[in-house]
């Protein structure tokens, strides 16, 4: 089992749309993707509820679980989450990533 982790740091307002906002959509889009998806076996999506130290703290964090490095890579090019990618690069500054074997 290959899990992938990814977590993100947003930027405060998007298209009018404030961090918060921006977030609930992110985790809805990701949380839907384990259903057009078969490679996905699961995709937990968290909201930060924390403040405190900003350099230290990201707003969203992704962990997927697939099968096998192939399965991962078909996720990473499957048209449906490359909907999902555009959306998230334009409401994040930063990202950060952890895949490693369960």
């Amino acid at each position: 089992m290959i899990k992938h982790i990814v977590m993100w740091k947003l930027k405060d307002v998007v298209e009018g749309k404030t961090k918060a906002e921006n977030a609930e959509t992110m985790k809805k889009l990701l949380e839907d993707l384990p259903s057009k998806i078969d490679e996905l076996k699961s995709a937990e999506v968290g909201i930060n509820i924390l403040e405190g130290n900003e350099d230290a703290i990201c707003d969203v964090v992704l962990t997927v679980s697939c099968s096998n490095e192939k399965d991962l890579q078909a996720y990473a090019v499957h048209p449906d989450h490359q909907k999902v990618v555009s959306f998230i690069k334009k409401v994040v500054n930063e990202r950060r990533v952890v895949d490693y074997v369960q």
